[in-house]
């Protein structure tokens, strides 16, 4: 791998990566329309700055510039997500089952949604991925000890809050 601006490897670099840094912001967003978009728009910005960008710094570019897209949607976005009206759904399950599915999913979204945001993507991106402390650490841009505290305190914080389940 000489430069990121050749095809070769800018190619292997969205298809090895994209999937992850997809993940990792969509546990962020919890929405896949604006995770897809700070994902397409990170490659857009590694494509634009290729030459400035090493290919063994393109995987820590891109999750930073994904990240801080996240940020910039998110601080615009405050007002109208808080207010968003969810939507309606139907199904033909018993209404016994419904209830218990609505009410299961309520709690499990009111303990995910309780997490602070670095426990919560943490969580997700070991629990749902299947990914290694290392590989969060290194995505998130903290100590794999700092990841192990914050799985030890998610865990902890979802066994209080979904002892019933």
């Amino acid at each position: 791998m000489d430069n990121v601006c050749e095809d070769e490897v800018f190619s292997k670099l969205f298809s090895t990566h994209s999937k992850t840094v997809y993940n990792y912001i969509y546990y962020k967003f919890g929405n896949e329309e604006k995770a897809y978009d700070a994902v397409q728009e990170a490659f857009i910005k590694l494509w634009e700055n290729c030459a400035k960008v090493v290919p063994e710094k393109a995987k820590s570019y891109v999750y930073t510039v994904a990240n801080n897209l996240y940020l910039n949607v998110i601080k615009a976005e405050k007002v109208r997500l808080k207010y968003a009206k969810p939507s309606l759904e139907t199904s033909y399950e018993t209404p016994e089952f419904l209830l218990e599915e609505q009410e299961y999913k309520a709690k499990l979204d009111r303990a995910l949604n309780s997490l602070p945001e670095n426990q919560r993507a943490t969580f997700l991106l070991n629990r749902i991925d299947g990914k290694k402390y290392a590989e969060i650490a290194e995505m998130e841009g903290v100590s794999i000890k700092a990841i192990e505290k914050r799985m030890h305190l998610a865990l902890k914080s979802l066994r209080e809050q979904i002892s019933g389940i």
